[in-house]
């Protein structure tokens, strides 16, 4: 497992070791980067031997890319997200984080949408099992939001800490540098506050970086939480950060509160959903549903996977598991068929197991607040308006419950 992140609220002079006039840093401390050693960092990153990936632009939306420096970030790049639209706008500014969490998360850098299992070969007449271990660079993250790394550490408890540990997913996870930056500017349909995963980053990290662009110039406060962080930081320059600096952070974070447009009242959600399974609210939803199942590839904790034997041309056997969706038929296909066969049962499991049920399995919510499930929904469905229709008419149920037979 990884570190725990160590947050710090304030300075403190003994986060240093003064030697022969040099500054070592220790866990814990919090120092200030100018823009350009950001570029020193990833090429020390690079040193360490990690691959290091950002956020980049392609095909019109923020990615994760690889990064080489400064000048590979989204520099001046801003974000327009409202259900059912994402778009994205040049600013003035020469900010590298002004922008909210884009459709491709860091989820599929760790627990990738296709992945080979095992090879099968014949070999003189044998059959030859090959392991696929898919041997890459350790991955060094920088630009994960807030709310990105909250949603891998559910996925952590789902993938590391539960009763079928996922080793590949554990060893891309432990051997992972992330440095996260708090969010400044929460788009329209970010909701994370409520889900107390952002706009600050608070376990999860090697180094957190907060932008700070004011009178006293652009700049990055940088938080060290772990060894490896320390690590990382060695020989790029910074200097302590002083009260100011840590006053601009917590004003630039209050005003990212201050701009969310979009609450979720959290508080006994999961019971009432739990007894509102035939709320009209769910045929309602139904009626505007694609049963796409963007907001599952999208969403930066869905989990659910399919393991299949393909053939290659050569007449390999090749075990993969790919991403699965809930909103698909075959996904609670049994025997003789279907279990969900309508939108409107996959719509109300896809829901209820993320602000529900998933406290039952994992002792906590599975979602983020990130709102990617908002965007991305061809039709704008929200899942905080339609959790709120069901919580302001708890109790309401449809005039004719489904037949034992009939569909769900």
């Amino acid at each position: 497992m990884r570190e725990d992140a160590i947050v710090l609220e304030s300075h403190d002079a003994s986060q240093f070791d003064r030697r022969d006039d040099d500054t070592a840093l220790r866990v814990g401390a919090t120092v200030v980067l100018r823009v350009e050693d950001l570029t020193t960092l990833i090429a020390h990153l690079g040193d360490l031997g990690y691959e290091v990936k950002g956020p980049t632009v392609r095909a019109g939306a923020v990615v994760p890319g690889p990064v080489r420096g400064v000048a590979d970030l989204p520099r001046g790049v801003h974000d327009v997200q409202a259900p059912g639209e994402y778009r994205l706008v040049r600013g003035e500014d020469d900010r590298l984080f002004e922008w909210a969490v884009g459709p491709g998360g860091w989820k599929p850098e760790f627990f990738p949408a296709h992945d080979d299992v095992w090879r099968a070969s014949i070999d003189a007449g044998e059959v030859v099992l090959t392991e696929d271990h898919h041997e890459r660079p350790p991955l060094a993250v920088l630009g994960a939001r807030p709310c990105e790394v909250a949603a891998l550490g559910v996925l952590d408890r789902v993938l590391i800490e539960g009763e079928h540990p996922d080793i590949r997913y554990a060893e891309r996870r432990d051997h992972a540098f992330i440095a996260v930056v708090e969010c400044a500017t929460p788009s329209a349909i970010c909701f994370c506050d409520s889900m107390n995963a952002g706009p600050d980053a608070r376990a999860g990290f090697d180094v957190a970086l907060t932008e700070l662009d004011d009178a006293r110039g652009h700049r990055f406060l940088v938080r060290v939480a772990t060894a490896r962080g320390v690590d990382a930081l060695q020989g790029v320059p910074f200097s302590p950060a002083n009260t100011d600096d840590l006053s601009a952070r917590t004003e630039s974070l209050d005003r990212a509160r201050g701009a969310m447009v979009r609450h979720l009242a959290t508080e006994g959600l999961a019971e009432v959903l739990a007894r509102n399974l035939e709320h009209p609210q769910w045929t309602s939803v139904a009626e505007r549903c694609l049963s796409c199942g963007n907001c599952t590839l999208v969403c930066p904790t869905c989990f659910c996977s399919d393991v299949r034997d393909i053939t290659d041309l050569d007449g390999d056997v090749i075990r993969q598991r790919t991403w699965a969706s809930c909103f698909s038929v075959d996904h609670s296909y049994l025997h003789g068929g279907a279990v969900r066969p309508t939108t409107k049962s996959r719509y109300r499991q896809w829901m209820t197991h993320k602000l529900s049920s998933w406290w039952d399995q994992f002792d906590a919510s599975g979602c983020v607040g990130c709102g990617r499930c908002i965007a991305w929904c061809p039709v704008g469905i929200d899942i905080t308006q339609e959790a709120s229709a069901i919580a302001r008419s708890d109790g309401a149920t449809s005039v004719a419950l489904p037949s034992a037979r009939g569909p769900l």
